[in-house]
């Protein structure tokens, strides 16, 4: 069996293997959405594939839609060679029960694979002609938290983006630039109303979103790229808006055991690739079943029926309950429980993540810091419970180990994302006590973040660090401390701990700074002294 347009032709096949084929036309659906597009989306990975794309196919599946989503990759280019081209914009979805259940589908909602690449002039125009259509109705992203960033910690522009100022539209290369340039184009055919939809997992995501846009155009209008017409068209919310949503599910790598057993079942080709920038990706996605997905309901040129996919974790809400269900998820109950034990599973040697949920020193950190401090200080957004939200993360979700999740995964890009999943809560103390003098969670987390930093885990053995932008810088700064030689530590974590930029909060001033020098102090004490340091804080 093929993953293409002509090989789910021999549906019996595929039933027989126990994976479910789209009941509707897929290529009538790809004809539509090119000719009229609905929904473009920027980033197109793992998690918009089971994710945003399974909503599409329900949306498809219940006729409460005709088109899909066009995909634009404007990061990773091998992602369109090598899964979209190849398997003719097919994706494989596979979602991992904790009973060891499976439930297998092909997904044809996504109907066209564009790169976002100024010097592939075939493309460029292709997405010019999309972003002037009067049909398309949002633009979503998945593009990560450092997607949005124009700024280093230092406060200056990164290299590419001062190049995307000084070169103007049509020669943008970063997502906010190459965004920015077809709202320009949407303008400059008739100025469309359009939405501009972050599902990252970052709090405010549709502020961060528009901050960026709103920086690009504003550039670009000091140097004569844009007028004032189009800088008054970004910033009417009439015209352009910038909905915040709360995205949630968990999505590790594709597993190799999984590619093994389609397989064995007779779906060819099924093994991961890892392009050139380091994705690691196959025709077929591997996720857990929960999913929630809350988004603000600003769509000023209309939107697909999101609201009929409920049942796929969709609620269509206001500003205020989506702003509070994301600061429940990414500063309380799921990703600073991920950020605190990501670094210390690959301290004490774990791979997988359920299996570090199964020890008791790291089970008591993560309730620690959920339930413990998190709570105290959690905004309730109504529509989901904080408690039980954060009762399914721990007693079924992170211990599921048919889902895969590494530790190491879970350090990915951790530095973007400090300020939002601690930081958030320690401002929040600092606001409500005088000072964050009552954390204990958080400050081992972090420490047990700085201390991973190093490269050494616990027994003494090196590893490579999941990618992360600032990974080289930090690495670099802390090069001079010894494991084994708690004196070698001086002032090399101040930089960090009061960067404003990085926690969104001076720890120092929250109070915690030094407490998070002494317990890296202490775990730099030499073999073993990771795991007695947490046992120590914990007791």
């Amino acid at each position: 069996m093929e993953l293409t347009l002509k090989g789910v032709k021999s549906r019996e096949e595929w039933e027989k293997a126990g994976i479910v084929l789209p009941g509707y036309d897929i290529e009538a659906v790809a004809e539509a959405t090119r000719k009229e597009p609905v929904w473009v989306h920027f980033g197109v990975g793992n998690i918009f594939r089971v994710f945003l794309g399974g909503i599409a196919d329900t949306l498809l599946e219940n006729g409460a839609a005709d088109r899909g989503i066009t995909c634009v990759e404007a990061f990773d280019y091998d992602v369109v060679d090598k899964i979209y081209d190849p398997f003719d914009n097919l994706a494989l979805s596979v979602i991992l029960h904790g009973d060891g259940t499976q439930d297998k589908k092909v997904l044809g909602s996504l109907t066209e694979a564009i790169k976002a690449q100024n010097e592939d002039e075939a493309a460029w125009n292709r997405l010019k002609e999309i972003f002037a259509a009067p049909s398309l109705q949002m633009v979503s992203f998945t593009i990560t938290e450092k997607g949005y960033a124009l700024k280093k910690a230092d406060g200056e522009f990164f290299g590419f983006v001062e190049k995307d100022i000084e070169n103007g539209p049509e020669k943008a290369t970063g997502a906010m630039g190459i965004v920015t340039a077809m709202l320009l184009e949407r303008y400059q055919k008739g100025g469309i109303p359009i939405a501009l939809v972050s599902m990252d997992n970052c709090s405010q995501n549709g502020e961060k979103l528009r901050e960026s846009v709103l920086a690009m155009t504003e550039e670009w209008k000091k140097r004569g790229f844009v007028d004032e017409g189009f800088a008054a068209y970004v910033n009417d919310k009439a015209k352009v808006s910038f909905p915040w949503t709360m995205i949630d599910k968990i999505t590790p790598r594709p597993s190799e055991k999984i590619a093994d057993e389609l397989e064995a079942a007779g779906v060819k080709d099924m093994q991961p690739v890892i392009t050139s920038k380091r994705t690691y990706i196959a025709p077929f996605v591997n996720a857990e079943g929960p999913q929630y997905l809350v988004i603000e309901d600003d769509f000023p040129n209309g939107r697909p029926a999101l609201e009929k996919a409920e049942k796929a974790g969709v609620y269509m809400t206001d500003r205020d309950t989506v702003n509070k269900s994301e600061r429940m998820k990414v500063t309380v109950c799921l990703n600073p429980i991920h950020t605190a034990l990501g670094p210390y599973g690959c301290l004490l040697g774990y791979d997988l993540f359920s299996d570090e949920m199964r020890d008791e020193d790291m089970l008591k950190l993560g309730r620690l810091v959920g339930y413990g401090e998190g709570m105290d200080v959690v905004p309730d957004p109504g529509i989901l419970s904080p408690k039980a939200f954060l009762d399914e993360c721990m007693n079924e979700r992170f211990p599921n180990p048919y889902l895969g999740d590494t530790c190491l995964r879970l350090c990915t890009d951790s530095s973007q994302g400090l300020g939002v999943r601690f930081g958030v809560t320690v401002g929040a103390y600092v606001e409500k006590y005088g000072d964050a003098k009552k954390l204990i969670g958080i400050p081992l987390a972090i420490a047990g973040w700085l201390r991973y930093l190093l490269g050494v885990d616990d027994k003494g053995n090196t590893y490579e660090l999941a990618p992360d932008p600032m990974a080289a810088e930090m690495q670099e700064r802390l090069a001079d401390i010894v494991i084994g030689d708690p004196s070698t530590l001086k002032d090399q974590l101040k930089w960090i701990l009061s960067n404003e930029n990085v926690f969104f909060i001076n720890l120092y001033e929250a109070g915690i700074g030094e407490l998070i020098e002494e317990i890296f102090r202490e775990e730099i004490a030499g073999p073993g002294a990771v795991r007695a340091t947490v046992q120590k804080y914990l007791a």
